[in-house]
C-alpha cells in the first residue's frame, strides 16, 4: 500500500490511497468464490456455475464489493500508519482501478493542535448560596398566590399543616434548605462556566467545521423541541430558523472549542474516562480543585 498525505489546513486532510495488484487480485477471487456459491446462471444450480461465467455476468457486483471491503480497511489502515486521528467519516472519491491495482483518496478532518497557555490556577468565584429573607418571602408569597389565597390571608400553622408540615417553622425551614441547595447549584454552574471561559481565552486551536456544523444542528434541534413543547407552530419555528442559526454560531464554536480543549487536558492529565461527556466532567472537577476560590 502506497499513501499520499496532503495537508489543506490545519484540520483538513487529503489522503491518497493506492492498492498493489496482487491485494486486488485476491479479494477479487475471494468475492467470486463467494458471489459463485449463491449465484443463479441458467442451467446449473446454485454453487456449480463454473467461474468464468460468474465473472462475466456478476462482474459488476464482484467490483462494487471489493471497493466496499478495500475503502474501510485499508483507510483504517492509512490512519494508523499515518499517526491521524479523524473526528468524522471521510469523503470518498477518484475511486479507480487501474492496471489491476485500485486507488482512492480520502478527504477528512483530524483532531486540531492545541496550545494551552493556562489551565491550571484559574480564578473562580463562587457566588452566595445561603437564602436570603427576602428569598423565603417570595418563596412563600409564590406559594400563597399557587394556593388561590390573596395577600392577606395569614400564612401560619394551619395553612403548614394543609401543605403536610407541622407548623411554619418546619415549612420556612424546609424552603430554606430548598432554595439554597438550587443556589448551591446555580453556584456550581457559574464556576464551570467560568472555567470554560478562561480556558477559551488561555487556548489557541482552528476548529474542524464538521464538528462546528454537527454541533449547530445539534443546538439548532434543541432550541426546535423547546419552541414547539411551548406551542409554536411548526411555520412559526421555521421562520425563525435563520435568525436562530446566526445565534447559535458562535455557541457552537466555543462548545466544540471547549470539548477539543477539555480532551487535551485529559490527554495531559492521564484522566480516562470510556465516555466523552464523564471524561470532560472529570477534567471540569480537577480544574475546580486545582482553581483559586475567591
Amino acid at each position: 500500500m502506497k499513501t499520499t498525505l496532503k495537508k489543506i489546513d490545519n484540520c483538513k486532510r487529503e489522503m491518497t490511497i493506492e492498492i498493489p495488484k496482487d491485494v486486488v487480485e485476491k479479494k477479487f477471487d475471494e468475492v467470486y468464490k463467494e458471489i459463485q456459491k449463491v449465484a443463479q446462471i441458467k442451467g446449473f444450480r446454485p454453487g456449480m456455475a463454473p467461474m468464468h461465467l460468474v465473472q462475466a455476468q456478476h462482474s459488476q457486483l464482484a467490483k462494487e464489493e471489493v471497493i466496499k471491503d478495500l475503502i474501510p480497511n485499508f483507510y483504517k489502515t492509512a490512519l494508523d500508519q499515518e499517526k491521524l486521528l479523524p473526528v468524522d467519516l471521510p469523503e470518498v472519491s477518484d475511486v479507480n482501478f487501474k492496471d489491476g491495482g485500485f486507488s482512492f483518496k480520502a478527504t477528512f478532518e483530524v483532531v486540531p493542535e492545541i496550545k494551552i497557555k493556562k489551565y491550571k490556577g484559574l480564578e473562580v468565584k463562587r457566588k452566595k448560596t445561603e437564602a436570603s429573607e427576602d428569598d423565603l418571602k417570595k418563596s412563600l408569597d409564590f406559594l400563597r398566590q399557587s394556593k388561590g389565597l390573596d395577600k392577606d390571608a395569614s400564612l401560619d400553622d394551619s395553612f403548614a399543616k394543609g401543605l403536610g408540615y407541622l407548623d411554619m417553622n418546619e415549612l420556612k425551614e424546609t424552603i430554606k434548605k430548598q432554595l439554597e441547595l438550587a443556589k448551591a447549584q446555580d453556584a456550581r454552574i457559574d464556576m464551570e462556566n467560568q472555567i470554560v471561559t478562561q480556558l477559551l481565552e488561555n487556548s489557541e486551536l482552528e476548529i474542524p467545521q464538521s464538528s462546528v456544523a454537527k454541533q449547530l444542528d445539534y443546538l439548532l434541534q434543541e432550541a426546535r423541541h423547546r419552541m414547539a413543547a411551548g406551542g409554536m407552530k411548526k411555520e412559526e419555528i421555521e421562520s425563525k430558523e435563520n435568525n436562530l442559526k446566526d445565534q447559535l454560531k458562535q455557541t457552537a464554536i466555543n462548545d466544540v472549542k471547549a470539548y477539543f480543549i477539555l480532551d487535551k487536558i485529559a490527554e495531559l492529565e492521564n484522566i480516562k474516562a470510556e465516555k466523552s461527556e464523564q471524561r470532560a466532567a472529570r477534567v471540569i472537577e480537577f480544574l475546580l480543585k486545582e482553581a483559586k476560590w475567591q
